[in-house]
């Protein structure tokens, strides 16, 4: 039950968390840092878990998410419930974090922020992440909503799908006459390739496809972390790799890509997660959010 949690414990938990120390948080929220610690070493207490990691800085454990998540739910209802009641601070601007892909931001995304009602208010902040990571942020209740690839709700949220992604398997045309000349599943295990991050397994897994998994892509690889430098990269000769269809459509038609394997595309599935909360605000951007996707994504 609500009244088993006091609020005050559990915003002061969040308060921890966001300012990333004992100290800081105290000065944010203008008490001690012995008041700090009471409040949460009293909640830890009552729900019989560790909920911080005392790191440098503090992290919450997995039963500390929940409650940052639940912490962060409550202010945004409180605000709603203001807003309703014409009480003060109502008219405050309504901060609403949001998780997308960078494929998504350079691409479809951008145009929600300009659709979304003006009288509603509303502050936009984008966490960059990749599509398979960020539902661990909903999790951990740095955000309200997400564009992701899981079609698996976050405990506590709700999940609508948005369309799929298309990718195409791309490269300059110097680069595909100087490299791709024989069997494509031998050459790219060999050539250079472009990946966003180490954490980028996207191209590797397109060529296990090719090499019935016997190899990924070729340790010859330059990392470029932005969705315009990768497309850019590619088309300077820098290495192939799978672009979203809306950048390389355009850059296909004017013949400074060329497809390297003829009839393979990649469709990535995409889904809006957000959380429960009867919040206009956060209604009206997961509407708007799945009519842009309609328009610009591959049902």
């Amino acid at each position: 039950m609500m009244t088993d949690l006091p609020l005050d414990q559990v915003r002061t938990l969040l308060a921890v968390v966001d300012e990333g120390t004992f100290d800081a948080a105290a000065a944010a929220l203008h008490v001690t840092p012995s008041a700090i610690s009471q409040r949460v070493k009293a909640l830890e207490q009552r729900t019989g878990r560790v909920l911080l990691l005392r790191t440098k800085p503090v992290r919450p454990t997995e039963s500390g998410e929940v409650l940052v998540r639940l912490a962060r739910q409550v202010a945004r209802l409180e605000h709603d419930a203001y807003a309703e009641l014409g009480l003060s601070g109502a008219g405050e601007p309504i901060r609403v974090s949001v998780a997308v892909n960078a494929d998504s931001l350079a691409t479809w995304f951008l145009p929600v922020l300009t659709r979304v009602p003006e009288e509603l208010r509303l502050c936009f902040e984008l966490r960059r992440e990749d599509e398979d990571h960020t539902a661990a942020l909903l999790r951990e209740g740095v955000v309200m909503a997400a564009v992701t690839s899981s079609p698996d709700p976050v405990p506590g949220c709700s999940v609508r799908s948005l369309g799929r992604m298309r990718y195409h398997p791309v490269a300059a045309p110097e680069f595909a006459a100087r490299h791709l000349g024989g069997p494509l599943a031998q050459a790219l295990t060999e050539v250079p390739v472009v990946v966003f991050d180490r954490r980028d397994d996207f191209q590797d897994g397109f060529v296990r496809g090719l090499t019935r998994g016997r190899s990924g892509a070729s340790a010859l690889r330059h990392y470029v972390p932005t969705s315009e430098g990768f497309v850019q990269a590619v088309a300077a000769g820098l290495g192939w790799g799978l672009v979203p269809e809306p950048q390389a459509d355009p850059l296909l038609g004017d013949g400074r890509l060329v497809g390297i394997a003829p009839g393979r595309v990649v469709d990535v599935p995409l889904y809006w997660q957000q959380w429960k909360l009867d919040s206009p605000a956060l209604a009206q951007v997961a509407k708007t959010v799945t009519a842009t996707a309609a328009e610009a994504l591959r049902a």
